[in-house]
């Protein structure tokens, strides 16, 4: 165990790296710069200066070596959308808005397409499983963004039942979270939904459970007991991928409701040329994706004793 954790973490470490790497080129293989001339030009002095002060002057290499030298030590650079703000000042007050749209997401997700999936399962080739697979084939299909606008559209500008944009904890209204919380969750719900179905159908039909039918037990405790127990193992592989994604903010979602997250402060970023705050949004991503398959493995120990890490 203590040397798969070790290989693990190691394997984060290369992971970043390339990451940082690839980002950084990226970024300044881009034309155009956060300070190049736009309606209002800078004179070339000032112009100069600001380069030297970020310290965009130098070669590209040396702007790596600079910066990953200053991120091992906690420092992440200002802002250049905010100059008043450093880069980790921004993250902790844009995150926590992205987290919480997150987390909703991930609580609806959960429990509404686990709960389809189970009554897909038992009530399989009826017409309640027909409407099930369908409304999840169009949650997997349609991008969230088209959800986000159907919605604003019908329930916000048509209806008038709810705000058009905003978040609670940021000066709007509770309502305001119900539209992008519903937005967020519908795709991983019917990925939740799917698989569900398809797993506790696979498990009905095998032999230990039509056992335990014959051993007189209720409908209920063969669903509950064995049934969806031995289900849910594959629902971690589905679900990993999904919470890194919802937890940094959907990008669509966040710019569509506008709502002052992660993702919307991330689109900002790159139209600005904000290099500081791509790159440690990028770098975040990379260990929460990492971080979550590691958590994910483990998980897989707790739900299947037959499993080992090695």
């Amino acid at each position: 165990m203590v040397r798969y954790l070790l290989g693990r973490i190691i394997g984060l470490i290369i992971v970043l790296f390339i990451v940082s790497v690839l980002a950084f080129l990226l970024m300044h293989s881009i034309p155009g710069g956060p300070f190049d001339e736009t309606k209002n030009p800078l004179p070339p002095a000032a112009k100069a200066n600001i380069l030297k002060k970020y310290g965009l002057d130098k070669p590209i290499y040396e702007q790596y070596i600079n910066y990953m030298g200053n991120a091992l030590h906690g420092d992440f650079g200002i802002s250049f959308q905010s100059p008043t703000e450093t880069v980790i000042d921004l993250i902790a007050r844009t995150w926590p808005v992205s987290i919480q749209l997150g987390l909703l997401a991930i609580i609806v997700a959960f429990t509404t397409g686990l709960a389809a999936g189970i009554i897909a399962a038992i009530k399989q080739n009826t017409w309640i499983d027909y409407i099930v697979t369908f409304i999840s084939t169009l949650g997997i299909t349609v991008p969230n963004f088209v959800i986000a606008l159907w919605l604003l559209l019908i329930f916000s500008i048509q209806l008038g039942w709810v705000p058009t944009g905003g978040w609670p904890t940021e000066g709007g209204e509770w309502t305001s979270a119900i539209l992008p919380v519903i937005t967020l969750a519908l795709g991983p719900s019917a990925l939740v939904a799917r698989y569900t179905r398809s797993s506790m159908v696979e498990v009905i039909r095998s032999e230990y459970i039509r056992t335990a039918r014959a051993k007189g037990l209720s409908a209920r405790v063969v669903i509950l007991r064995h049934t969806l127990k031995n289900a849910l193992i594959p629902m971690i592989t589905i679900l990993a991928p999904q919470i890194p994604n919802l937890i940094t903010g959907t990008i669509f979602v966040e710019v569509i409701y506008r709502i002052p997250g992660l993702g919307k402060f991330f689109v900002s970023s790159i139209y600005l040329r904000d290099y500081p705050m791509i790159m440690a949004t990028m770098l975040l991503v990379a260990a929460l994706w990492s971080i979550t398959y590691l958590l994910s493995d483990i998980l897989y120990t707790v739900v299947d004793p037959r499993v080992r890490l090695s």
